[in-house]
């Protein structure tokens, strides 16, 4: 627990200090003199206030988008039958397996042809989807009853009522894990965003931090400010939906 929380009591501390104390050994913890203005420098020395708004569009955009594909198409692979299911689940959740790194130029030529670079909308396109996300939701779906599904059939539901008033209920620790590892990822996107968003008033926090690092020196102090203030929204997030967390990747991890 210590090893893991040691980073960040360190950014904590080294956000309230001037850069030539932050490397220096033994590390002081607790500065004789906070220099509390870094968190007031950071909001004047970049558009974090933009890039946050940016990010934030994005991640929510992104989560929503994925929850409902992922829960649609898990639902589809779960409880209905149709000619080569399991070849289509399959074939999907291989994809899982190439790295981004091998298709990022295709698809960034693709992009660049439907003139999309420069914009939101390519990254909120390419990040609404996930491979993940199906396999995770369908393997908590796996776990609830077909006799659930075949009663309300015979009651009349047809298979869109079911979705939204049997299967969506039932599944908030699915939903909830699939939420923290969607907001997460897409809220620390460095690659995506460096890709795809070149001008400043559409950059994301992760890319504008690097507006702190010049090409002979960094800002660590502002970096380390402004990092801690990033990561509030995450720990919201998580604390939040923390009561379902561990639930979800229980059911997910041992049905299927």
């Amino acid at each position: 627990m210590i090893t893991m929380l040691f980073p960040f009591i360190w950014m904590l501390s080294s956000s309230i200090k001037l850069d030539k104390d932050i490397f220096s050994f033994p590390i002081q913890w607790i500065p004789k003199n906070p220099v509390w203005s870094n968190y007031k420098n950071i909001w004047i020395r970049i558009p974090l206030a933009n890039f946050i708004k940016n990010t934030a569009k994005i991640t929510l955009i992104v989560t929503f988008l994925q929850l409902l594909t992922s829960s649609f198409a898990a639902y589809a692979f779960s409880k209905l039958y149709f000619k080569g299911k399991n070849f289509l689940f399959l074939a999907y959740i291989a994809t899982i397996a190439v790295p981004w790194q091998a298709y990022m130029v295709p698809q960034f030529i693709m992009m660049r042809e439907f003139g999309l670079n420069n914009t939101h909308l390519a990254i909120i396109l390419l990040q609404a989807f996930s491979a993940f996300g199906v396999f995770m939701m369908r393997q908590f779906y796996e776990g609830i009853p077909d006799s659930l599904i075949e009663a309300a059939r015979i009651d009349g539901m047809n298979d869109y009522q079911i979705y939204a008033k049997i299967m969506l209920p039932l599944s908030k620790p699915a939903l909830s894990t699939l939420t923290i590892f969607t907001f997460v990822n897409t809220w620390n996107d460095f690659l995506g965003p460096l890709l795809y968003l070149t001008r400043d008033e559409l950059k994301t926090i992760q890319i504008g931090l690097r507006m702190f690092i010049t090409q002979y020196s960094a800002e660590y102090a502002l970096i380390m400010a402004a990092s801690v203030v990033v990561l509030i929204p995450v720990l919201i997030v998580f604390l939040s939906l923390q009561k379902y967390f561990v639930q979800g990747v229980a059911s997910a991890g041992v049905k299927g």
